[in-house]
């Protein structure tokens, strides 16, 4: 579906960037897949540099866990949204870029213990966790993914087209 439109809903997702930049990227992205920490590593710091710091652009999370191959995805983005809890989009995105530059090491200790470095109350979190507070809405995000037509990560809606894979 390269190239194909849809008019994709931001929801309540975490948001980098201006809330009125004139482009929106929304990205669907799996915390243990490679490409897509290849695109934070390689790719986001210049779209950061020229094009969100800029105002040009705000880039959109929306979680795909691709739980049939990363068994510590679905945790990894649950982790995130009770970080985000706690510590609104900044948060959010200090554990986005701690969950990839970790990812080879994901376990449910070590998400505990880069949640801890973000600075929220661990008593907080592990509740969070225990209670599977996200763990519908992770859910949701990925089917609602599924029917834009995302069939692997990272995806990225363009203002509404689809781009598939992790873009230079």
């Amino acid at each position: 579906n390269q190239g194909g439109f849809a008019n994709v809903e931001v929801g309540d997702s975490p948001v980098k960037g201006d809330e009125n930049a004139p482009v929106t990227i929304i990205e669907f992205s799996d915390f243990q897949c490679p490409f897509c920490k290849k695109f934070v590593d390689e790719t986001l710091p210049s779209i950061q540099k020229d094009y969100i710091k800029t105002g040009k652009v705000k880039l959109v999370f929306k979680d795909f866990p691709l739980v049939n191959i990363h068994d510590n995805a679905q945790e990894a983005a649950e982790a995130a949204r009770c970080v985000r809890d706690q510590r609104g989009d900044d948060g959010f995105w200090i554990m986005h870029d701690k969950l990839f530059a970790n990812q080879e090491k994901l376990s449910s200790e070590n998400i505990r213990k880069l949640v801890l470095e973000v600075g929220v109350s661990g008593i907080t979190y592990d509740a969070c966790m225990k209670e599977g507070k996200y763990t519908e809405a992770v859910n949701d995000e990925a089917a609602y993914g599924q029917q834009l037509g995302v069939t692997g990560t990272p995806a990225f809606f363009i203002n509404g087209r689809l781009v598939s894979g992790a873009q230079p």
